[in-house]
């Protein structure tokens, strides 16, 4: 059974999944910045068996936004419901805190890669849409970014009265 750990940052764990995807995080230097910046930020930890098999981290941008930093599984268990955990989680938790909206970045579509392709269809899958596709070198140094958002259904915020006068 998966179990979700939200205590705090685990960069060791972030890094050991991240070097583990060569096909989603090849460039040394990107896995450098998640690690780092990882340091700082709520970490959503999956277990099996007591051993880490997935890693989800947020940033918080604003009240009512936050972003999915870095998600990712260890290889030998995806399609088994690790990422499908960790976002739920996630999402749970933003909703119950007030956060109407989560983001998540990818390579854009315009960038052949069948990875990122399955990557989209998870998400897409998970009630994410496609909001804006960055050109290559706008965000990312020589790739696209699709910017990807999802409205939660909140619990803990209220839509304020419209009032006519």
């Amino acid at each position: 059974m998966i179990r979700i750990e939200r205590d705090r940052p685990r960069p060791e764990v972030v890094a050991e999944l991240l070097r583990g995807l060569p096909e989603w995080f090849g460039i040394e230097e990107a896995i450098t910045a998640y690690v780092t910046r990882s340091a700082d930020l709520p970490t959503y930890v999956a277990t099996l068996d007591g051993r880490a098999v997935g890693v989800l981290v947020l940033e918080q941008h604003e009240e009512r936004l936050a972003e999915m930093y870095v998600l990712a599984a260890d290889r030998g268990h995806h399609r088994e419901g690790v990422g499908r955990a960790l976002v739920a989680a996630a999402e749970g938790d933003l909703a119950r805190a007030g956060t109407a909206y989560l983001q998540v970045k990818t390579l854009g579509p315009s960038h052949p890669s069948p990875e990122y392709a399955a990557t989209r269809a998870f998400y897409r899958a998970l009630g994410y849409q496609g909001l804006e596709e960055l050109p290559a070198d706008t965000l990312w140094p020589g790739n696209p970014c699709l910017v990807m958002v999802k409205h939660l259904a909140c619990t803990a915020w209220h839509r304020p009265e419209v009032g006519g006068g």
